[in-house]
């Protein structure tokens, strides 16, 4: 369920965010949205097979590696926030549950309700179609970061930021 409380109590308690697609071209999305939830206080863990390094972070080759490097150094992936096309994420659902994270995070246009209801099932929240800094920024007063319109018009800023 994507309401309001749930992401919240998701965005507020997941502070370890594995990429999965994350760019290291500053152009891309998934590069943006990644920067934002650094500057917010997240800890990136960058998935890409082709680089080395992204926002300062080791880039790691799958969410399964990224989680036996963290892992041994007593880190665990909260969430696991995907770049990647639609029929791309039932493996990535697959080793988001299987490293034990606690929600599968799909970005504006991915959508498998297959692989949601398979990692609902194992107690994982799912989030589709939905991008995770544009929530962020609306549930957290975040917005003026290079904005979005969210149609909602408000003077009061949020009295306590989870950061």
């Amino acid at each position: 369920m994507n309401d309001i409380a749930t992401l919240r109590r998701i965005l507020g308690t997941c502070k370890t965010v594995a990429v999965v697609g994350l760019s290291p071209q500053w152009h891309r999305p998934s590069f943006f949205a990644a920067k934002y939830l650094q500057a917010h206080g997240y800890r990136i863990v960058p998935v890409n097979p082709t680089a080395s390094e992204i926002l300062g972070e080791r880039c790691y080759p799958s969410v399964s590696a990224a989680a036996a490097a963290l892992g041994a150094r007593g880190e665990k992936i909260d969430l696991v926030d995907c770049f990647r096309r639609s029929e791309d994420i039932p493996p990535i659902a697959d080793e988001a549950i299987a490293i034990g994270a606690r929600c599968l995070w799909m970005q504006i246009g991915v959508i498998d309700e297959q692989a949601a209801a398979k990692a609902r099932d194992s107690g994982l929240d799912v989030v589709m179609d939905r991008c995770v800094k544009i929530e962020h920024a609306r549930l957290f007063g975040g917005l003026n970061w290079a904005g979005v319109n969210t149609r909602v018009i408000s003077s009061r800023r949020p009295q306590h930021l989870p950061y």
